[in-house]
């Protein structure tokens, strides 16, 4: 992890309005996340976790305050270029995991990544690399997603997510949905990814999955709580989850 900030936020709110009532779900929030950096976003129910993370990577508009990310404010963008945006900076993966149906594995992965301005054959050779990087054999990327097991469609969204080389992979309760071998191999791939360089900025409420980060903020009604920093993930590192754990108690969690 760098010490250069690659996205910021100054006073970040977010409301709503729902029956006539303002519902206030992001308050003033000032964030620093630099390159490289895993960073993980906890909070109870309703604290504004995906929220932030969809203010902070171009998916919503803020209702007041600033997003520099990778150098640009987005708080200035519409909807278009805000889409433009996503498409060269930002790799999304989520808890449902939103995969075309009617198209294998590998052409839900080659269909965005011909969006961009890269060749098709260096969009294979890409989406083939990734492929072997999350396990995923040949004749498995020739499937459909409903012929396939849940982890290994959410290794192939991973795949989907990073096929654009994005600057920021954003994940909303990657493995929420796993069972206990899928998610660790999840976190086995966001954990190698990030030791490569890539940064990752991950909403999660389970424990085991917040080891994975360097530095943990904890949302409490649309505020930051606080932070935990925890440094590089190293397995069976019992002082980091006795460290996690006294953190999350203090918060209430």
């Amino acid at each position: 992890m760098s010490e250069e900030v690659i996205l910021k936020t100054t006073n970040l709110s977010k409301s709503f309005s729902s029956g006539g009532t303002i519902q206030h779900i992001l308050k003033n929030l000032n964030i620093e996340i630099y390159k490289g950096e895993f960073l993980v976003i906890m909070g109870s129910s309703g604290a504004g976790k995906s929220t932030l993370l969809y203010s902070v990577s171009g998916m919503d508009k803020p209702s007041l305050g600033e997003v520099v990310c990778c150098g640009e404010d987005i708080t200035k963008y519409n909807m278009d270029k805000l889409a433009d945006f996503r498409s060269r900076h930002c790799g999304f993966v989520f808890q449902q995991i939103n995969l075309v149906g009617s198209m294998s594995l590998m052409d839900n992965v080659l269909t965005l990544g011909l969006l961009g301005k890269k060749s098709r054959q260096e969009i294979v050779k890409r989406a083939e690399a990734l492929f072997e990087k999350v396990d995923i054999p040949a004749i498995t990327r020739a499937k459909f997603p409903n012929q396939v097991s849940g982890g290994e469609a959410q290794r192939s969204a991973i795949v989907r997510a990073l096929i654009n080389d994005p600057d920021i992979l954003f994940a909303d309760e990657p493995t929420g949905a796993l069972n206990a071998a899928n998610t660790q191999a999840v976190l086995d791939i966001f954990t190698e990814f990030n030791r490569e360089g890539q940064t990752v900025v991950m909403v999660t409420h389970d424990i085991k999955s917040a080891r994975r980060g360097d530095r943990i903020i904890y949302l409490d009604d649309g505020k930051i709580a606080g932070e935990c920093r925890l440094g590089r993930y190293m397995s069976g590192d019992q002082a980091r989850h006795d460290r996690l754990g006294a953190f999350l108690a203090e918060m209430g969690w």
